[in-house]
């Protein structure tokens, strides 16, 4: 079994590579049109919906096979034909170059895979089950899609914004720490989730912060 480190790649405006034009390349594009890639796709066709995407100037295509030299200066790569031999050799070009890859024919050959992912604004959850099953990690997706609601992008806003308030003022660590502690340990989700929520005023954060470092 191969053994991953599990780390989130910051894509955004990155040159990334999808090889291949059918419904696997799409799904790739998808996820990366949401990390804000840089997107290039090579093949001689494409699905209807990449056609769109390249007609709305959203990703760039070569509309040609892939040949060797083609990944220079990408970032990363998938590999996303249904010809195991084209795939092989664009893995092989990829790490001759020292360029992350992913197969989607054999994970075996992949530097890298890409979870199946729940997206709740600033939340995202990661999923795999390292090449067992693509099904059994979609049934855990629509699980935790179900455990974490939309609630949570409110709350991770909210948690957000108090954060940098915290940051910009001159506190002592301990008492950031504390006051970030104090924060998760409120019924914020509830509120949010019974409709009760209502976006802290500027002066009820410097309030509610005031308060808690006289407690500390």
């Amino acid at each position: 079994m191969e053994h991953y480190t599990p780390i989130y790649v910051n894509t955004s405006g990155k040159s990334v590579f999808v090889i291949g034009g059918g419904i696997v390349a799409e799904r790739k594009v998808k996820g990366l049109l949401e990390a804000k890639a840089q997107i290039t796709v090579i093949s001689p066709q494409l699905t209807p919906y990449l056609q769109q995407l390249h007609q709305e100037s959203r990703m760039e295509w070569i509309a040609r096979s892939y040949r060797n030299g083609d990944l220079r200066g990408a970032f990363l790569v998938y590999a996303a034909t249904d010809d195991p031999q084209v795939n092989r050799a664009v893995v092989q070009e990829a790490e001759a170059e020292t360029i992350l890859v992913n197969d989607a024919i054999s994970s075996g050959n992949s530097s890298f895979i890409t979870p199946s992912v729940v997206r709740r604004g600033r939340l995202s959850i990661a999923i795999s089950t390292s090449g067992a099953g693509p099904a059994a990690a979609a049934e855990i997706r629509a699980l935790l899609e179900q455990q974490f609601g939309d609630e949570y992008e409110v709350y991770l806003d909210f948690l957000h914004q108090m954060r940098m308030e915290i940051k910009s003022r001159e506190l002592p660590s301990a008492t950031r720490r504390t006051l970030l502690r104090r924060l998760t340990e409120m019924d914020i989700l509830d509120k949010i989730r019974t409709g009760e929520f209502q976006w802290w005023t500027e002066e009820e954060i410097g309030n509610w912060i005031s308060r808690n470092q006289e407690e500390i």
